[in-house]
């Protein structure tokens, strides 16, 4: 699976959390931009690691702050 598959499905995910509706692009961040609470990304992630079947531990976690980011690290957990 490539980045841009990676990124269209998480985009998707994405979705129903994004109730402003607010762009996404690469720099998007998630507590500035999109506004997601703890509680929003603890449910966010659960669903990306259901999606892909994999783990996104806290370390991980912590180093990611944008969509780019996000993207990245998910496509290394997925492609290896």
């Amino acid at each position: 699976m490539d980045r841009a598959q990676v990124d269209a499905r998480i985009r998707t995910l994405a979705e129903p959390f994004n109730k402003k509706e607010v762009g996404i692009d690469e720099d998007t961040s998630f507590a500035g931009d999109l506004e997601f609470d703890s509680l929003t990304v603890m449910d966010f992630v659960a669903a990306i690691e259901d999606e892909f079947d994999i783990i996104i531990s806290m370390n991980q976690q912590a180093e990611i702050e944008t969509w780019g980011d996000l993207i990245d690290a998910v496509t290394r957990m997925v492609t290896t």
